[in-house]
């Protein structure tokens, strides 16, 4: 897949109506009230850039899963409001999705002026791609910008449909994934370490597939490893394992040996005498852990020993916890990885979803190169999938 896509900064805006696919998904509380706005802050740059540069700018996203309804509670009218008080105008949003409300307000909109479409997803035809819906949304428009990469992965009507009908290009946030991740892939400052963890190897199938041909190293901890330590002849106790993908796991790594790569599995654990935070734990090696316990997170000889490799890396890619991370006793294995990460000279990567949830919840986030916003999307991303939402956009 080309990552080299032109972007807002590529073409002329001044006078065009810009329909802006970004990501509003921000969690409410009982009142509505917005309880985090990452998301809208990370969408200001390209907002402000469209405003400043004379463009009329529709912002559009979906929020929760209204399942094709109306529902007040999955309203984006939260979201208008705190981006009328982040940019200093009126965002006014349209009581509809592609209905009157929306077509009158987009057609009467001044350059310099933004507004919000009501959420998509409140029309059953979104998530169905709908030739019909994105010609609606495109109407209403001159230019189509991109950028909620947490959706690229998903060929809705307003991430991929809608490029057939308009002249499609990345937002800056876009702009900064591909630039990272693209080069992650296509020329990484090596060694190139690839960090998985998480609960099952069934979901990182096609990632490990994918960096068999392009890491230097893998480290692998979380659930996952104990599938291939399993494989290799470990008494794993009672800790997770996928009983059917055994096989696959050995043969991953007889293909890792065959090219060179180094994978690397905790060489303890700390395992404890039932899945809760207050469980009685002790660490063991994680090929000898006793029949009672499961494994909860790394013990402190693999995180030293995954410290070392990310010290002496160029580039790391990191998807999945190394542990429990949301119970404190099992959260020093994720913990060590930030830290480590933090303290490197490494291009940092982090593959959104529970990895990024650990960085900011442990306080590291400001330490890396970039926090991808699009858990689901880095991950096919990196496991050599073409996104939809990319590909639709306008090669450089």
């Amino acid at each position: 897949m080309n990552y080299i896509k032109k972007t807002i900064n590529d073409i002329d805006v001044a006078g065009k109506k810009c329909l802006v696919r970004c990501d509003f998904n921000v969690p409410l509380d009982d009142n509505m009230n917005i309880t985090a706005q990452g998301r809208i802050l990370g969408a200001l740059p390209t907002v402000k850039n469209l405003l400043n540069r004379g463009a009329a700018v529709i912002l559009c996203s979906h929020l929760g899963r209204p399942k094709g309804k109306v529902d007040p509670k999955y309203s984006l009218a939260p979201v208008a409001k705190r981006l009328s008080e982040l940019l200093e105008m009126e965002v006014p949003l349209a009581a509809d999705v592609t209905g009157p409300d929306a077509a009158a307000k987009a057609a009467a909109l001044q350059s310099g002026q933004a507004m919000l479409l009501e959420n998509l997803r409140y029309d059953p035809r979104e998530e169905k791609n709908d030739p019909e819906f994105a010609k609606e949304l495109a109407d209403m428009a001159d230019i189509y910008v991109s950028d909620a990469f947490g959706t690229v992965h998903r060929a809705h009507a307003s991430t991929a449909g809608v490029a057939a009908y308009l002249p499609a290009v990345a937002g800056l946030l876009i702009e900064k994934e591909l630039e990272h991740m693209g080069g992650a892939m296509e020329s990484p400052v090596r060694p190139l370490t690839v960090i998985l963890g998480g609960s099952k190897v069934s979901d990182k199938i096609e990632l490990i597939e994918n960096m068999l041909t392009k890491a230097d190293n893998i480290l692998i901890g979380g659930g996952m490893a104990y599938t291939f330590l399993k494989t290799m002849g470990g008494n794993i106790g009672k800790s997770l394992c996928e009983d059917d993908k055994l096989e696959l796991a050995a043969e991953l790594l007889q293909r890792a040996a065959e090219n060179g790569v180094e994978v690397s599995l905790p060489a303890d654990t700390v395992a404890a005498s039932a899945f809760a935070a207050d469980a009685s734990h002790a660490v063991f090696p994680s090929t000898n852990i006793p029949d009672g316990m499961l494994g909860l997170d790394i013990g402190p000889a693999a995180r030293e020993s995954f410290a070392k490799t990310i010290a002496s890396s160029g580039t790391v890619i990191w998807n999945g916890p190394m542990g429990v991370f949301e119970m404190d006793a099992f959260a020093e294995g994720t913990r060590a990885i930030a830290r480590a990460l933090g303290e490197s000279s490494c291009q940092s990567i982090i593959g959104g979803g529970d990895s990024a949830a650990a960085v900011e919840q442990l306080g590291f986030a400001d330490k890396m190169t970039l926090i991808s916003t699009g858990g689901g999307a880095s991950l096919e991303f990196f496991g050599g999938r073409e996104l939809p939402g990319i590909a639709c956009l306008l090669d450089k």
